[in-house]
């Protein structure tokens, strides 16, 4: 499978040939299964001691002849605690149950229940990271990804020199537009938008959309917040598919290299 490299103003000067990792087949079902395993939730629950900090042991004693007995003054045996008495007359006031004011909760969210922990087979994982880099480099996939690109006609993936790194926010920003064309850059770069609804007054005001993912060599680096970028030897299903496979991802021609050299040569079956 071959790819265009480019060089640091956009041009396309050869067409390289990529490892077999890029043209393996898509696993999307290890995939998804990968990105299961990934999922983590904050446990949460109320406090252990929480409603059960007062004096209200025990039910109320309805039984005659006996010590703050409640016999014939219709009460419930709701656990109650005193707030004030004279002889034997009691101000009472239930607490503690679920059922009265400031007791606990009848049901709450327990901690064991939220701590599922799944895994997955090394080799499936290899897999999955296989499959999200050869979906990177399908064309109908990544249409598939952005409902946006239906119908266009786009190249994937694109290689670019590594003297593009080194380029200015502006002028590195100006090169891939001309690397991936106008419609593909719109989704390329990086967006923050207010989101609609109420959602916006409960802690999740902005919306960000996940943008172009740069691989590069060992060494490499960059700065800037345009978008995503990740060394080859960090790389991860994560950054490739998260949400899905067939993200927008441009390689240096080192980090093609070094992927090669991580993955090698193994083929899926």
């Amino acid at each position: 499978m071959k790819a265009n490299f480019f060089d640091a103003e956009g041009k396309k000067i050869k067409s390289i040939e990529l490892p077999e990792c890029f043209s393996q087949p898509v696993r999307e079902d290890i995939v998804s299964r990968f990105l299961e395993t990934k999922k983590n939730k904050q446990p949460y629950a109320p406090s252990l001691i929480a409603g059960k900090q007062s004096a209200a042991r025990g039910k109320i004693v309805h039984r005659r002849h006996v010590w703050k007995t409640q016999y014939g003054k219709s009460l419930s045996r709701t656990p109650r605690k005193i707030f004030s008495r004279r002889g034997e007359q009691f101000n009472w006031e239930g607490a503690e149950v679920p059922n009265a004011r400031g007791g606990m909760r009848a049901h709450p969210p327990k901690i064991l229940s939220m701590l599922k922990i799944k895994r997955i087979n090394k080799k499936e994982a290899k897999i999955a990271l296989i499959s999200a880099l050869s979906a990177t480099a399908s064309s109908e996939i990544v249409r598939k990804k952005y409902s946006s690109l239906k119908g266009e006609k786009i190249e994937v993936p694109a290689v670019v020199d590594e003297k593009l790194l080194t380029l200015k926010t502006k002028n590195l920003l100006l090169t891939l537009k001309k690397i991936l064309g106008e419609k593909v850059f719109d989704i390329a770069v990086k967006k923050k938008t207010i989101r609609a609804g109420k959602g916006k007054m409960r802690g999740r005001k902005h919306r960000k959309n996940a943008g172009m993912l740069l691989v590069m060599g060992k060494g490499e680096k960059i700065k800037t917040n345009a978008f995503d970028a990740k060394g080859a030897d960090k790389l991860s299903i994560l950054d490739l598919a998260d949400g899905g496979t067939g993200r927008i991802v441009v390689y240096t021609e080192k980090a093609v290299k070094d992927l090669n050299e991580r993955i090698g040569e193994r083929k899926t079956k």
